[in-house]
């Protein structure tokens, strides 16, 4: 893979891990040595990624359909990979609007030439940090219309937010300033499922340089949706959230992420 300005290509990143764990090819050597450290460590880590980005679509073609939502600002993009949030939004309804949100260098250069749009609807990208909401919301502003619902999106990103009330207070500036039927949807890191290979895998990744992060219980999830309208089946492992038609639970084994859709009174 050919370097990117603004990369460090001897400090792992969660973006090109994740893009290694789910078979892509832009990640650099320390990704693959820290992924494969990570997966000897917690051996369904491969899935875990895997379960991420099928929740994705469920997510999204859920709030895009049944819910009607035509907005979305997904923040921590992460490098494309096949049915991304424009995608599988714009499937459902073409004239869908797209905000991603990252501020990884190789993110960005792959986001702006690889993610495109219907004619029907807009894809745009910022570059700026999660621990920065208020800018997030003022730039979003420009392009999404905060008079109509907007789902807001953090797949596997707020972990790295190890503060609790920083995480809190991340996830209050981002909802507050949406409108009533909008939605918020998260993806954490848990040990609740497998315990101590969970974080021992973080411990890992800090260790070789990766940027820290942790893991939090049902309990600190559910402080983090306080105020929302939780849609069903609720506050689940990943490999749980509406699996299929006539089982919303699925027979999958729960993966070591809750996942969740809240939405706006």
């Amino acid at each position: 893979m050919n370097d990117i300005s603004g990369i460090d290509p001897t400090v792992p990143s969660s973006a090109r891990i994740t893009n290694y764990w789910l078979g892509g090819k832009d990640y650099y050597p320390v990704d693959r040595e820290v992924g494969d450290t990570i997966a000897r460590i917690h051996p369904d880590i491969a899935a875990l990624a895997r379960h991420d980005r099928a929740f994705l679509g469920r997510a999204v073609r859920h709030l895009a359909g049944e819910a009607g939502v035509r907005q979305f600002l997904d923040i921590g993009t992460g490098l494309p990979t096949q049915d991304n949030t424009h995608e599988v939004a714009q499937r459902v309804a073409p004239e869908s609007r797209i905000v991603y949100v990252d501020n990884d260098p190789m993110v960005l250069a792959h986001a702006r030439a690889l993610l495109t749009s219907t004619p029907a609807g807009q894809t745009a990208y910022l570059d700026a940090d999660l621990r920065e909401p208020d800018g997030i919301i003022a730039k979003a502003r420009e392009i999404l219309d905060f008079a109509e619902p907007v789902a807001v999106m953090l797949i596997g990103i707020l972990q790295h937010i190890v503060d609790d009330e920083e995480a809190a207070s991340i996830v209050r500036r981002l909802v507050e300033p949406l409108p009533s039927g909008s939605f918020f949807v998260l993806v954490h890191d848990t040990a609740d499922f497998h315990g101590q290979s969970v974080l021992d895998a973080m411990d890992a990744f800090m260790a070789e340089g990766g940027v820290p992060i942790c893991a939090r219980d049902r309990g600190q999830i559910e402080r983090l949706m306080d105020g929302l309208e939780l849609v069903s089946p609720g506050i689940v492992s990943t490999a749980h959230w509406r699996v299929g038609l006539d089982s919303p639970w699925g027979d999958a084994e729960p993966v070591a992420h809750y996942s969740a859709v809240g939405r706006k009174p």
